[in-house]
């Protein structure tokens, strides 16, 4: 057997015992999480603008689960305050003026033309809704956007403007009461 054969062994050897080593240790260590934390944050509308004084939606979702208010979530609104209300088996309040006021869905939009390519949107915006290059203009993926305004501050030129999103075919979600066919539940969209 040749040096090159037996050093190539080794590796395969190691390699495997290491993958069996952390195979072992992400069941034996798994974290479970808690059911009731992960129902809170898919009510959430997942936007991580930070408006409920919380980094995002899955830490807010904790602070739920572990008795805070539920009435936080400007991009949420009274429609989401009503399901997690229904959910946590408590009362309906009204959305907490402290964390702003829901308002119509907005949208980023950036004027392409005064764009210089910083990338200081696209850092700062929490769902990658922002495409561009250093040093070219960029574009946001209206789809993707959430409207939650972290991207206009750090803009050295000021070229993103929050825009309504108008209701179109493209546009329109439906929206659905909790509702059951038989045992299925129908999940609200």
């Amino acid at each position: 057997m040749t040096f090159t054969f037996i050093a190539i062994l080794a590796f395969a050897l190691l390699a495997l015992c290491f993958g069996l080593l952390l195979g072992y240790a992400a069941i034996k260590f798994k974290v479970q999480s808690d059911p009731l934390v992960d129902q809170i944050d898919q009510i959430l509308p997942q936007t991580q603008c930070g408006q409920c004084g919380y980094p995002g939606c899955r830490p807010y979702a904790e602070a739920i689960a572990n008795g805070d208010e539920i009435n936080k979530c400007p991009p949420g609104g009274d429609a989401t305050i009503k399901e997690l209300a229904d959910l946590m088996g408590v009362d309906a309040k009204p959305l907490d003026a402290a964390h702003g006021v829901e308002d119509v869905k907005k949208v980023a939009y950036i004027r392409e033309d005064e764009c210089i390519g910083c990338t200081k949107c696209i850092q700062a915006c929490p769902v990658d809704a922002i495409i561009g290059a250093a040093k070219h203009m960029h574009t946001v993926i209206i789809d993707e956007c959430t409207g939650c305004d972290l991207c206009v501050d750090p803009c050295p030129v000021d070229c993103i403007d929050m825009l309504p999103l108008t209701q179109s075919t493209e546009s329109w979600q439906w929206r659905f009461e909790k509702m059951t066919v038989g045992d299925i539940p129908i999940k609200q969209v």
